[in-house]
Protein backbone atom coordinates (compact mmCIF):
# COMPACT_ATOMS: atom_id res chain seq x y z
CA UNK A 1 0.00 0.00 0.00
CA UNK A 2 2.65 2.38 0.79
CA UNK A 3 3.96 2.39 -3.03
CA UNK A 4 0.17 2.78 -4.11
CA UNK A 5 0.35 5.42 -7.16
CA UNK A 6 -2.96 6.87 -5.76
CA UNK A 7 -1.74 7.49 -2.23
CA UNK A 8 1.44 8.85 -3.63
CA UNK A 9 -0.36 11.66 -5.00
CA UNK A 10 -2.71 12.08 -2.24
CA UNK A 11 0.36 12.40 0.09
CA UNK A 12 1.64 14.94 -2.11
CA UNK A 13 -1.11 17.01 -2.73
CA UNK A 14 -2.49 17.12 1.29
CA UNK A 15 0.88 16.07 3.62
CA UNK A 16 1.57 13.06 5.26
CA UNK A 17 -0.82 13.95 8.16
CA UNK A 18 -4.12 14.31 6.19
CA UNK A 19 -3.51 10.60 4.68
CA UNK A 20 -4.51 7.82 6.89
CA UNK A 21 -4.12 4.30 6.12
CA UNK A 22 -3.94 2.67 9.59
CA UNK A 23 -6.12 -0.32 9.63
CA UNK A 24 -7.94 1.28 13.27
CA UNK A 25 -9.13 4.16 11.90
CA UNK A 26 -9.93 2.64 8.24
CA UNK A 27 -12.27 0.29 9.98
CA UNK A 28 -13.54 3.42 12.25
CA UNK A 29 -14.36 5.28 9.04
CA UNK A 30 -16.30 2.08 7.55
CA UNK A 31 -19.87 3.56 8.41
CA UNK A 32 -22.20 5.67 9.71
CA UNK A 33 -24.62 4.71 12.93
CA UNK A 34 -27.16 2.78 10.69
CA UNK A 35 -27.01 -0.39 11.71
CA UNK A 36 -27.62 -3.46 9.57
CA UNK A 37 -26.36 -1.49 6.78
CA UNK A 38 -23.39 -3.37 4.67
CA UNK A 39 -20.25 -1.13 4.70
CA UNK A 40 -16.77 -1.62 2.62
CA UNK A 41 -13.40 -1.16 3.87
CA UNK A 42 -11.70 2.00 2.32
CA UNK A 43 -8.17 2.14 1.18
CA UNK A 44 -7.55 5.80 2.46
CA UNK A 45 -9.46 8.30 4.60
CA UNK A 46 -8.18 11.86 3.70
CA UNK A 47 -8.75 15.29 5.93
CA UNK A 48 -8.23 18.04 3.06
CA UNK A 49 -8.38 21.56 4.86
CA UNK A 50 -9.89 23.59 1.97
CA UNK A 51 -11.38 23.56 -1.09
CA UNK A 52 -7.80 23.15 -3.58
CA UNK A 53 -7.32 20.34 -1.52
CA UNK A 54 -10.49 17.95 -2.23
CA UNK A 55 -9.94 19.07 -5.86
CA UNK A 56 -6.50 17.78 -5.65
CA UNK A 57 -8.56 14.45 -4.16
CA UNK A 58 -11.08 14.31 -6.69
CA UNK A 59 -8.59 14.58 -9.48
CA UNK A 60 -6.65 12.03 -8.11
CA UNK A 61 -8.82 9.44 -7.21
CA UNK A 62 -10.59 10.10 -10.57
CA UNK A 63 -7.04 9.72 -12.72
CA UNK A 64 -7.26 6.09 -10.90
CA UNK A 65 -10.74 5.43 -11.35
CA UNK A 66 -11.21 5.00 -7.36
CA UNK A 67 -14.49 5.34 -5.69
CA UNK A 68 -14.88 8.72 -3.74
CA UNK A 69 -17.19 8.91 -0.31
CA UNK A 70 -17.41 11.95 1.41
CA UNK A 71 -18.44 12.09 5.07
CA UNK A 72 -18.90 14.46 8.33
CA UNK A 73 -19.08 13.03 11.74
CA UNK A 74 -20.82 9.79 10.63
CA UNK A 75 -23.88 10.24 12.69
CA UNK A 76 -26.39 9.14 9.67
CA UNK A 77 -28.89 6.86 10.45
CA UNK A 78 -29.52 5.46 6.53
CA UNK A 79 -25.99 4.03 5.50
CA UNK A 80 -25.54 7.12 3.36
CA UNK A 81 -21.97 7.79 4.53
CA UNK A 82 -20.79 3.80 4.41
CA UNK A 83 -17.49 3.11 2.71
CA UNK A 84 -17.37 1.28 -0.11
CA UNK A 85 -14.22 -1.62 -0.50
CA UNK A 86 -10.99 0.31 -2.14
CA UNK A 87 -12.85 3.60 -1.59
CA UNK A 88 -11.07 7.88 -1.31
CA UNK A 89 -12.82 8.57 2.25
CA UNK A 90 -13.13 12.12 1.84
CA UNK A 91 -13.51 13.21 5.70
CA UNK A 92 -14.17 16.92 6.28
CA UNK A 93 -13.69 16.97 9.97
CA UNK A 94 -10.82 19.36 9.34
CA UNK A 95 -12.91 22.21 7.22
CA UNK A 96 -14.39 23.62 10.55
CA UNK A 97 -14.04 27.21 9.54
CA UNK A 98 -16.85 29.91 9.90
CA UNK A 99 -15.85 32.46 7.59
CA UNK A 100 -18.66 34.47 7.90
CA UNK A 101 -21.31 35.53 10.15
CA UNK A 102 -23.28 38.75 8.41
CA UNK A 103 -25.89 39.82 10.86
CA UNK A 104 -27.28 42.65 8.27
CA UNK A 105 -27.28 40.18 5.61
CA UNK A 106 -28.07 37.55 8.45
CA UNK A 107 -26.33 34.62 6.58
CA UNK A 108 -23.62 32.79 8.14
CA UNK A 109 -20.74 31.55 5.33
CA UNK A 110 -19.10 27.99 6.93
CA UNK A 111 -16.92 24.92 6.07
CA UNK A 112 -18.83 21.94 6.01
CA UNK A 113 -17.29 20.38 9.47
CA UNK A 114 -18.72 22.94 10.91
CA UNK A 115 -20.39 21.12 14.08
CA UNK A 116 -24.24 22.24 13.86
CA UNK A 117 -24.14 23.29 17.87
CA UNK A 118 -21.21 25.42 17.17
CA UNK A 119 -22.73 27.49 14.52
CA UNK A 120 -25.90 27.79 16.28
CA UNK A 121 -23.73 29.01 19.47
CA UNK A 122 -21.84 31.52 17.25
CA UNK A 123 -24.80 32.93 15.60
CA UNK A 124 -26.91 32.95 18.92
CA UNK A 125 -24.02 35.32 20.83
CA UNK A 126 -24.95 37.97 17.76
CA UNK A 127 -28.75 37.70 18.36
CA UNK A 128 -29.58 35.54 15.26
CA UNK A 129 -30.51 32.23 15.20
CA UNK A 130 -29.96 28.74 12.58
CA UNK A 131 -33.08 26.78 13.09
CA UNK A 132 -32.13 23.44 12.22
CA UNK A 133 -31.65 21.24 15.25
CA UNK A 134 -31.43 17.16 14.45
CA UNK A 135 -31.02 14.93 17.23
CA UNK A 136 -27.00 14.90 16.91
CA UNK A 137 -26.49 18.51 16.58
CA UNK A 138 -24.16 18.34 18.91
CA UNK A 139 -21.92 15.93 16.72
CA UNK A 140 -23.14 16.32 13.37
CA UNK A 141 -21.84 18.74 10.99
CA UNK A 142 -23.24 21.42 8.58
CA UNK A 143 -22.17 19.41 5.03
CA UNK A 144 -23.39 16.60 6.14
CA UNK A 145 -27.03 17.97 7.42
CA UNK A 146 -26.72 19.58 4.17
CA UNK A 147 -26.20 16.38 2.06
CA UNK A 148 -29.15 14.25 3.66
CA UNK A 149 -31.39 17.27 4.43
CA UNK A 150 -31.37 16.75 8.07
CA UNK A 151 -34.33 18.20 9.99
CA UNK A 152 -34.69 18.07 13.63
CA UNK A 153 -37.25 19.06 16.76
CA UNK A 154 -37.82 22.53 15.64
CA UNK A 155 -39.05 21.89 11.65
CA UNK A 156 -42.53 22.06 13.13
CA UNK A 157 -42.13 26.08 12.93
CA UNK A 158 -38.69 26.68 11.18
CA UNK A 159 -38.89 23.26 8.54
CA UNK A 160 -35.40 21.37 7.56
CA UNK A 161 -32.32 22.37 6.50
CA UNK A 162 -32.94 23.04 2.73
CA UNK A 163 -35.07 26.10 4.25
CA UNK A 164 -31.77 27.60 5.09
CA UNK A 165 -28.98 26.91 2.45
CA UNK A 166 -28.72 29.79 0.32
CA UNK A 167 -25.63 28.72 -1.70
CA UNK A 168 -23.21 25.96 -2.09
CA UNK A 169 -19.56 25.22 -2.78
CA UNK A 170 -19.52 21.99 -4.57
CA UNK A 171 -16.20 20.12 -5.94
CA UNK A 172 -17.93 18.21 -9.07
CA UNK A 173 -16.53 15.22 -10.52
CA UNK A 174 -14.66 16.78 -13.15
CA UNK A 175 -12.27 18.42 -10.41
CA UNK A 176 -14.10 21.57 -11.02
CA UNK A 177 -15.81 24.22 -8.25
CA UNK A 178 -18.98 24.42 -9.25
CA UNK A 179 -20.67 27.81 -6.33
CA UNK A 180 -24.69 28.28 -6.32
CA UNK A 181 -27.09 30.19 -5.15
CA UNK A 182 -26.76 33.90 -3.21
CA UNK A 183 -26.25 36.13 -0.27
CA UNK A 184 -29.29 38.02 -0.97
CA UNK A 185 -32.79 37.54 0.66
CA UNK A 186 -33.91 37.20 -2.57
CA UNK A 187 -32.97 35.76 -6.26
CA UNK A 188 -34.20 33.59 -8.91
CA UNK A 189 -32.10 33.55 -11.51
CA UNK A 190 -31.30 30.13 -13.47
CA UNK A 191 -32.50 26.62 -12.27
CA UNK A 192 -31.98 26.02 -8.17
CA UNK A 193 -29.32 23.98 -8.15
CA UNK A 194 -28.41 24.63 -4.79
CA UNK A 195 -31.60 22.51 -3.88
CA UNK A 196 -30.22 19.78 -5.89
CA UNK A 197 -27.62 19.28 -4.16
CA UNK A 198 -29.52 19.40 -0.50
CA UNK A 199 -30.29 15.81 -0.01
CA UNK A 200 -27.77 14.35 -2.54
CA UNK A 201 -25.90 12.47 -0.14
CA UNK A 202 -22.61 13.20 -1.63
CA UNK A 203 -24.17 10.98 -4.80
CA UNK A 204 -23.86 14.59 -7.03
CA UNK A 205 -20.44 16.47 -5.43
CA UNK A 206 -18.27 16.92 -2.36
CA UNK A 207 -19.62 20.60 -0.25
CA UNK A 208 -16.45 22.07 0.21
CA UNK A 209 -18.21 25.36 1.41
CA UNK A 210 -22.09 26.49 2.75
CA UNK A 211 -23.89 29.82 3.39
CA UNK A 212 -26.77 29.43 5.06
CA UNK A 213 -29.90 31.86 6.31
CA UNK A 214 -29.97 33.04 9.89
CA UNK A 215 -33.02 34.06 11.74
CA UNK A 216 -33.43 36.92 14.66
CA UNK A 217 -33.13 35.14 18.13
CA UNK A 218 -36.46 33.89 19.47
CA UNK A 219 -37.42 34.66 23.06
CA UNK A 220 -36.92 32.18 25.29
CA UNK A 221 -39.73 28.94 24.84
CA UNK A 222 -42.33 27.63 27.24
CA UNK A 223 -42.68 24.07 27.38
CA UNK A 224 -45.62 21.90 28.76
CA UNK A 225 -46.09 17.95 28.48
CA UNK A 226 -49.14 15.98 28.08
CA UNK A 227 -50.10 12.20 29.09
CA UNK A 228 -51.96 10.26 27.37
CA UNK A 229 -53.41 6.48 27.59
CA UNK A 230 -52.51 5.88 24.04
CA UNK A 231 -50.59 6.79 21.04
CA UNK A 232 -53.20 7.17 18.80
CA UNK A 233 -54.74 9.98 21.15
CA UNK A 234 -51.59 11.67 20.79
CA UNK A 235 -51.58 11.54 17.11
CA UNK A 236 -55.33 12.75 17.00
CA UNK A 237 -54.11 15.56 19.20
CA UNK A 238 -50.97 16.46 17.01
CA UNK A 239 -54.28 16.94 14.45
CA UNK A 240 -56.48 18.86 16.44
CA UNK A 241 -53.37 21.20 17.26
CA UNK A 242 -52.39 21.88 13.33
CA UNK A 243 -56.35 22.29 12.89
CA UNK A 244 -56.27 25.11 14.99
CA UNK A 245 -54.36 26.99 13.52
CA UNK A 246 -51.64 26.74 16.41
CA UNK A 247 -47.67 26.67 15.13
CA UNK A 248 -45.67 25.27 18.25
CA UNK A 249 -41.92 25.91 17.90
CA UNK A 250 -41.55 21.87 19.09
CA UNK A 251 -44.08 18.95 19.34
CA UNK A 252 -42.27 15.97 20.01
CA UNK A 253 -43.96 12.19 20.58
CA UNK A 254 -42.06 9.30 23.39
CA UNK A 255 -44.16 6.43 23.58
CA UNK A 256 -43.97 3.93 26.33
CA UNK A 257 -40.97 1.94 24.97
CA UNK A 258 -38.69 5.26 24.78
CA UNK A 259 -39.87 6.69 27.83
CA UNK A 260 -38.57 3.95 29.93
CA UNK A 261 -35.30 3.52 27.81
CA UNK A 262 -34.81 6.94 28.41
CA UNK A 263 -35.20 6.47 32.47
CA UNK A 264 -32.94 3.36 32.38
CA UNK A 265 -30.57 5.21 30.38
CA UNK A 266 -30.37 8.51 32.48
CA UNK A 267 -32.98 8.52 35.37
CA UNK A 268 -34.69 11.96 35.44
CA UNK A 269 -38.14 11.19 36.59
CA UNK A 270 -40.40 10.68 33.01
CA UNK A 271 -43.86 9.34 33.47
CA UNK A 272 -42.48 5.23 32.54
CA UNK A 273 -46.82 4.40 33.08
CA UNK A 274 -48.22 6.94 30.24
CA UNK A 275 -48.61 4.98 26.82
CA UNK A 276 -47.45 8.28 24.77
CA UNK A 277 -46.27 11.92 25.68
CA UNK A 278 -46.29 14.88 23.88
CA UNK A 279 -43.93 17.59 24.14
CA UNK A 280 -44.69 20.68 23.12
CA UNK A 281 -43.32 24.38 23.04
CA UNK A 282 -44.13 27.77 21.95
CA UNK A 283 -41.38 30.87 21.58
CA UNK A 284 -43.87 33.55 19.93
CA UNK A 285 -42.84 36.20 22.95
CA UNK A 286 -46.04 37.73 24.41
CA UNK A 287 -48.41 34.63 22.74
CA UNK A 288 -46.80 31.77 24.16
CA UNK A 289 -48.85 31.43 27.22
CA UNK A 290 -51.86 31.74 25.50
CA UNK A 291 -50.54 29.78 22.63
CA UNK A 292 -49.40 26.73 24.97
CA UNK A 293 -52.79 27.32 26.39
CA UNK A 294 -54.61 26.56 23.51
CA UNK A 295 -52.52 22.89 23.04
CA UNK A 296 -53.00 22.19 26.11
CA UNK A 297 -56.93 22.26 25.92
CA UNK A 298 -56.65 20.83 22.56
CA UNK A 299 -54.38 17.80 24.19
CA UNK A 300 -57.07 17.08 27.00
CA UNK A 301 -60.15 17.40 24.18
CA UNK A 302 -58.23 14.09 22.47
CA UNK A 303 -57.87 12.36 25.61
CA UNK A 304 -54.84 13.58 27.58
CA UNK A 305 -55.51 12.62 31.56
CA UNK A 306 -52.24 15.18 32.48
CA UNK A 307 -51.24 18.19 30.81
CA UNK A 308 -48.61 20.04 32.71
CA UNK A 309 -46.19 22.94 32.24
CA UNK A 310 -42.55 23.29 32.77
CA UNK A 311 -42.02 25.67 35.78
CA UNK A 312 -38.65 27.13 34.60
CA UNK A 313 -36.38 26.95 31.82
CA UNK A 314 -34.01 24.20 33.53
CA UNK A 315 -37.33 22.12 33.65
CA UNK A 316 -37.45 22.71 30.12
CA UNK A 317 -34.23 22.26 29.00
CA UNK A 318 -33.85 18.59 30.81
CA UNK A 319 -37.74 17.49 29.20
CA UNK A 320 -35.43 18.66 25.87
CA UNK A 321 -32.46 16.80 26.78
CA UNK A 322 -34.48 13.74 27.39
CA UNK A 323 -36.11 13.74 23.85
CA UNK A 324 -32.60 14.33 22.72
CA UNK A 325 -31.48 10.88 24.64
CA UNK A 326 -34.09 8.83 22.51
CA UNK A 327 -31.48 7.38 20.11
CA UNK A 328 -28.66 6.43 22.60
CA UNK A 329 -31.30 4.66 24.87
CA UNK A 330 -32.92 2.99 22.58
CA UNK A 331 -29.44 1.21 21.27
CA UNK A 332 -28.75 0.49 25.22
CA UNK A 333 -32.11 -0.99 25.66
CA UNK A 334 -31.69 -3.04 22.08
CA UNK A 335 -28.37 -4.27 23.38
CA UNK A 336 -29.79 -5.49 26.54
CA UNK A 337 -33.05 -6.53 25.50
CA UNK A 338 -31.14 -9.83 23.93
CA UNK A 339 -28.68 -12.38 25.16
CA UNK A 340 -24.87 -11.48 24.68
CA UNK A 341 -25.74 -7.97 23.76
CA UNK A 342 -26.26 -8.87 20.27
CA UNK A 343 -29.43 -6.55 19.83
CA UNK A 344 -29.69 -3.89 17.46
CA UNK A 345 -32.21 -1.64 16.28
CA UNK A 346 -33.61 -1.08 12.40
CA UNK A 347 -34.44 2.65 12.65
CA UNK A 348 -37.47 3.89 10.11
CA UNK A 349 -38.11 6.93 9.13
CA UNK A 350 -41.68 7.72 7.52
CA UNK A 351 -43.04 10.95 7.22
CA UNK A 352 -47.26 11.33 6.45
CA UNK A 353 -49.90 14.40 6.37
CA UNK A 354 -50.79 15.34 10.29
CA UNK A 355 -54.34 14.06 10.06
CA UNK A 356 -52.98 10.29 9.22
CA UNK A 357 -50.60 10.17 12.02
CA UNK A 358 -52.97 8.28 14.62
CA UNK A 359 -53.95 5.71 11.86
CA UNK A 360 -49.97 5.40 11.52
CA UNK A 361 -49.25 4.84 14.88
CA UNK A 362 -51.91 2.48 15.30
CA UNK A 363 -50.69 0.75 12.20
CA UNK A 364 -47.20 0.45 14.33
CA UNK A 365 -48.64 -0.88 16.59
CA UNK A 366 -50.57 -3.67 15.06
CA UNK A 367 -47.27 -4.42 12.33
CA UNK A 368 -45.35 -4.72 15.54
CA UNK A 369 -47.74 -7.26 17.31
CA UNK A 370 -48.20 -9.19 13.51
CA UNK A 371 -44.03 -9.33 13.27
CA UNK A 372 -43.06 -10.42 16.46
CA UNK A 373 -40.79 -7.54 17.09
CA UNK A 374 -40.10 -4.62 19.64
CA UNK A 375 -41.37 -1.49 18.22
CA UNK A 376 -40.88 1.92 19.78
CA UNK A 377 -41.92 4.85 18.30
CA UNK A 378 -40.85 8.21 18.97
CA UNK A 379 -40.74 11.31 16.49
CA UNK A 380 -41.29 14.81 15.48
CA UNK A 381 -45.23 14.47 15.37
CA UNK A 382 -45.92 18.77 14.84
CA UNK A 383 -44.70 17.80 11.21
CA UNK A 384 -46.15 13.80 10.57
CA UNK A 385 -42.51 12.16 10.62
CA UNK A 386 -42.18 9.49 13.12
CA UNK A 387 -38.77 6.76 14.11
CA UNK A 388 -40.41 3.45 14.62
CA UNK A 389 -37.41 1.55 16.52
CA UNK A 390 -37.36 -2.12 15.19
CA UNK A 391 -35.63 -3.66 18.38
CA UNK A 392 -33.86 -7.47 16.35
CA UNK A 393 -31.65 -9.86 17.62
CA UNK A 394 -28.63 -9.38 15.31
CA UNK A 395 -27.94 -13.17 15.84
CA UNK A 396 -30.75 -14.40 15.06
CA UNK A 397 -31.81 -14.84 11.21
CA UNK A 398 -35.63 -14.98 12.11
CA UNK A 399 -35.47 -12.36 14.00
CA UNK A 400 -33.53 -9.72 11.28
CA UNK A 401 -36.09 -11.01 9.20
CA UNK A 402 -38.88 -10.58 11.40
CA UNK A 403 -37.88 -6.59 12.18
CA UNK A 404 -37.29 -6.05 7.86
CA UNK A 405 -40.40 -7.16 7.18
CA UNK A 406 -42.10 -4.52 10.16
CA UNK A 407 -40.07 -2.37 7.84
CA UNK A 408 -40.88 -3.01 4.94
CA UNK A 409 -44.83 -2.99 6.35
CA UNK A 410 -44.12 0.93 8.13
CA UNK A 411 -43.23 2.10 5.28
CA UNK A 412 -45.61 0.34 2.99
CA UNK A 413 -48.42 2.16 5.24
CA UNK A 414 -46.80 5.21 5.13
CA UNK A 415 -46.95 5.78 1.67
CA UNK A 416 -50.27 4.70 1.54
CA UNK A 417 -51.82 7.28 3.60
CA UNK A 418 -50.12 9.75 1.44
CA UNK A 419 -46.58 9.88 2.95
CA UNK A 420 -43.13 9.84 2.20
CA UNK A 421 -40.59 6.68 2.78
CA UNK A 422 -37.90 9.61 4.64
CA UNK A 423 -38.92 12.68 6.26
CA UNK A 424 -35.36 13.34 7.49
CA UNK A 425 -32.78 10.46 7.49
CA UNK A 426 -32.24 10.10 3.77
CA UNK A 427 -32.34 7.09 1.42
CA UNK A 428 -28.92 6.03 1.59
CA UNK A 429 -28.40 2.31 1.76
CA UNK A 430 -31.90 1.48 3.97
CA UNK A 431 -34.42 2.80 1.39
CA UNK A 432 -33.18 2.64 -2.13
CA UNK A 433 -35.99 0.19 -3.37
CA UNK A 434 -38.45 2.37 -1.64
CA UNK A 435 -37.78 5.62 -3.33
CA UNK A 436 -38.15 3.95 -6.87
CA UNK A 437 -41.52 2.76 -5.43
CA UNK A 438 -42.42 6.27 -4.43
CA UNK A 439 -40.71 8.44 -7.24
CA UNK A 440 -41.81 6.39 -9.84
CA UNK A 441 -40.19 4.92 -13.11
CA UNK A 442 -39.91 8.09 -14.27
CA UNK A 443 -38.57 10.12 -11.33
CA UNK A 444 -35.75 7.16 -11.76
CA UNK A 445 -34.81 7.71 -15.04
CA UNK A 446 -34.77 11.65 -13.99
CA UNK A 447 -32.67 10.92 -11.29
CA UNK A 448 -30.41 8.72 -13.14
CA UNK A 449 -29.94 11.00 -15.70
CA UNK A 450 -28.90 14.11 -13.42
CA UNK A 451 -26.37 11.75 -11.48
CA UNK A 452 -24.73 10.16 -15.04
CA UNK A 453 -24.52 14.39 -16.47
CA UNK A 454 -21.93 14.92 -12.88
CA UNK A 455 -20.65 11.91 -12.52
CA UNK A 456 -20.83 10.03 -15.70
CA UNK A 457 -17.89 7.48 -14.04
CA UNK A 458 -19.87 7.18 -11.24
CA UNK A 459 -17.47 7.23 -8.69
CA UNK A 460 -18.99 9.66 -6.20
CA UNK A 461 -20.62 7.63 -3.35
CA UNK A 462 -21.56 4.30 -5.58
CA UNK A 463 -24.55 2.98 -4.52
CA UNK A 464 -26.18 4.95 -2.88
CA UNK A 465 -29.94 6.19 -3.25
CA UNK A 466 -31.11 4.52 -6.09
Amino acid sequence: MAGSPLLDDLRAALGDEAVLTDPDLLRLHRRDEADLCAAGTPLVVVRPRDTAQVVAVVRAAARHGVPVVPQGARTGLAGAANAVDGAVVVSTVAMTAIREIDPVARIAVVQPGVVNATLARAVREQGLYYPPDPGSWESSTIGGNVSTNAGGMCCVKYGVTTEYVLGLEVVLASGEVLRTGRRTAKGVAGYDLTRLFVGAEGTLGVITEVTVALRPAPEESLTMVAVFGSTGGAGTAVAGIAARGLTPSLLELLDRTHLRAIEAYRPMGLRTDAQALLLAAADTGPRAADDLARIAEVCAAAGAHEVYAATDAVEAAALLQARRLAHPAMEKFAVETYPDGNGGLIIDDVAVPRGALATLLDGVARIAAECGVPIGVVGHAGDGNLHPNIVVDRADPASLERGRRAFDEIIRLGLELGGTCTGEHGVGLLKRDWLAREIGPVGVRVHQAIKAALDPAGLFNPGKVF
